[in-house]
Order: C-alpha cells, then sequence, then structure tokens
C-alpha cells in the first residue's frame, strides 16, 4: 500500500472545495501530489494550500490520469459526466452530491456508522446529505443500543447548504433590508434574510420535497434498516452556517435520557453541549467550523413513553460535506480499499 496519495479535487474552487483543501492540511493527509480541477470559468486561478498557490485546472479526458482518489464536490450533473471517466482513469472517487447515492451498487458512507460499506466500492463511493450525515451521526449510537423504530425531523438549514454564493446573497439581503431597500434574490426564490420559507427543492407527490425524501432514503440504506420509518421537514433559515435539527425518536421500549446521554457523550464525532441551568445548548454559531456534531437537550417526550427529543447543530460545509469526504478517504487508505477488484482485474 503506497504511504501517499494522488488526489484530485474537483469543484475546488466552492464552498466545499476550500474546506476540503483546509482539512487535507490541518489534518496531514498523505499527499504525493494534489491537483485542483473546476469549470472553464474557474480554470487559471489559484487556491491557497501550505503556504503555496496552487493553480485551478480546466477539467478534462486527462485530467484523472495518475489520481488515486477524486474528492467531488462539484454537482451531480458534473459527477455524472465525470466520475465514470475517472473510475475508468483508476481513481476512486469520493462524490458529495446526490448523483449516485441511491444506486445500490454505490456505498453510502458515514465513517462513524458503517466504515464496513466501503469495501464494496466498484470505484465510486457517496456522501450521504448533509442533514443525514448530521442526523445519523446523533442517532446511531442509540439506534445500536436500542433500535430506533420512528424518527420525525425537523430541520433548519443554513444558508451553507446552497454555497458560497448563498451565503454572500443573504448578507445582501440583510444590508439591504437595514437600508430600507427591496432585497434582490438570485439563488433563493425568496428572501432568506430575516425569513424562513421551506427548503425550496421539488415536492413530490406526497408533498414531500427531494431534500426531505433524501433524508428518509439515505438514513434507511446508511443504517441497513430499509423499513425504517422516517418523516421530515427541511426549512431554510436566516443562518449563515452550520446546520440545527430537532429529532424524535421513537423505540419499541422507554429509553432513558440519561442512557442516551451517556451513549452520546462517547459517541464518535458527537459532542453533548447542555447546560440545563443556563438554557444553552447547541448552536449553529458555535458548531461552525467544528467537526463535531453537537447534540443537546436530550429529553423525554411526554407524548410517548418511548420517544425520545433530541437538538442538534452541525457544520454542513465540514462534517456535513467536506470531513466525511476527507474521513471516506483516509479510511480508504488504513483499509488498503482504494483499488476497486474491477479496476484492479482490467488494469492487471
Amino acid at each position: 500500500m503506497p504511504q501517499s496519495y494522488r488526489v484530485a479535487i474537483l469543484g475546488a474552487t466552492g464552498a466545499v472545495g476550500a474546506e476540503l483543501l483546509e482539512l487535507l492540511e490541518s489534518r496531514q493527509f498523505p499527499l504525493a501530489d494534489l491537483k485542483l480541477l473546476a469549470s472553464p470559468r474557474s480554470a487559471g486561478r489559484t487556491l491557497p494550500f501550505k503556504g503555496e498557490r496552487l493553480p485551478v485546472e480546466q477539467v478534462e479526458e486527462r485530467s484523472f490520469e495518475n489520481v488515486d482518489i477524486v474528492l467531488a464536490s462539484a454537482g451531480g450533473s458534473t459527477s455524472k459526466g465525470w466520475a465514470p471517466k475517472a473510475v475508468a482513469a483508476g481513481a476512486v472517487v469520493i462524490d458529495n452530491s446526490s448523483a449516485f447515492r441511491m444506486n445500490p451498487q454505490v456505498p453510502l458512507v458515514v465513517p462513524e456508522i458503517n466504515p464496513e460499506a466501503a469495501a464494496g466500492h466498484q470505484g465510486i463511493i457517496a456522501n450521504p446529505n448533509c442533514t443525514t450525515i448530521l442526523m445519523s451521526v446523533a442517532v446511531w449510537p442509540l439506534h445500536r443500543v436500542e433500535p430506533v423504530q420512528r424518527i420525525v425531523a425537523a430541520t433548519y438549514q443554513s444558508a451553507s447548504g446552497a454555497g458560497a454564493r448563498a451565503m454572500e446573497e443573504m448578507k445582501e439581503q440583510a444590508r439591504a433590508i437595514l437600508a430600507g431597500v427591496t432585497p434582490k434574490t438570485e439563488i433563493f426564490p425568496y428572501p432568506l434574510a430575516f425569513n424562513l420559507f421551506p427548503h425550496n427543492t421539488p415536492l413530490n407527490e406526497q408533498g414531500y420535497c427531494e431534500e426531505e425524501m433524501k433524508m428518509v432514503n439515505e438514513t434507511r440504506k446508511i443504517f441497513g434498516a430499509p423499513n425504517l420509518r422516517v418523516s421530515a421537514t427541511c426549512v431554510r433559515v436566516p443562518v449563515l452556517r452550520a446546520h440545527s435539527e430537532a429529532v424524535n425518536l421513537e423505540f419499541g421500549k422507554p429509553f432513558s435520557p440519561a442512557l442516551a446521554r451517556e451513549i452520546l457523550s462517547q459517541a464518535p464525532g458527537v459532542r453533548v453541549v447542555e447546560d440545563w441551568q443556563a438554557n444553552h445548548f447547541p448552536m449553529p454559531a458555535e458548531a461552525s467550523g467544528k467537526d463535531e456534531v453537537l447534540v443537546g437537550r436530550i429529553r423525554q417526550d411526554i407524548s410517548h413513553p418511548c420517544g425520545l427529543e433530541l437538538w442538534l447543530s452541525g457544520d454542513q460545509i465540514r462534517k456535513g460535506a467536506a470531513l466525511n469526504a476527507v474521513q471516506i478517504a483516509e479510511l480508504l487508505g488504513e483499509k488498503n480499499l482504494l483499488r476497486p477488484a474491477a479496476v484492479a482485474a482490467a488494469r492487471s
């Protein structure tokens, strides 16, 4: 197994791309080479990395030659077009888009939950949706002790979920409103500053939007529980960065808050934040820039004897996207899972 890896970031100039760069540096990921790829309009830019400025190249057919890992965060259509070409060149693609998540041939991985799933990859591993990752990291440790029978979640999703331009748009809207000017909208359908609205992805016939169905279907796949009952209501809120979620869990028997608190205080990727005297619980302002999912306000659901309530906040750009992808890359190296069997056979 090589001790260092040749990595390409596809979508390097976006918000997640910038976070991937920071994480590769701060976590001292063993790099033999790093290639930054983006669309033609971003080619020619340079981005900081380890005290240097690395050039951004236009992605093309030859971009994936001699690359071990592609960290892709450039949108579903881009991933669908380039991921198969990267795999054909011998790379493993860790994709942050929704393009492959529900493909039964593609593992959907959260390293704290189902690292073993990565071993079954055929060249592509999918990163789950941000809200799914944050919720699953908090719920899985409890599910292992007593299987969850039903999850009802309400999300409070920041502008960061729609990218760097959406964050800037919300700032501009806030300035406009405070100046008495009608705010402009380009990224979102409605002004987000001083406002909130249900998630703006398309609705299905049942009235659930795509974001909500991602939480339903992806949680089932990650947990290996195809019949798990999940319902979600996803809402955009005027927060710059880090999502929050109110999560109601129903178990087959009572699950004490004290036991839940003890389990979560030892769970990987989780930090319990509770000060009941000060009414201080997880907040997006405190979760921003943090690796852990902050969980608190753990309490009995007074409407159901087997119900438990959680509140959480987590950085959508970090654990909800870039960090999870880098953790998967680290897992591939540690377990010697970089070369899928099909690609290895083709190369031999």
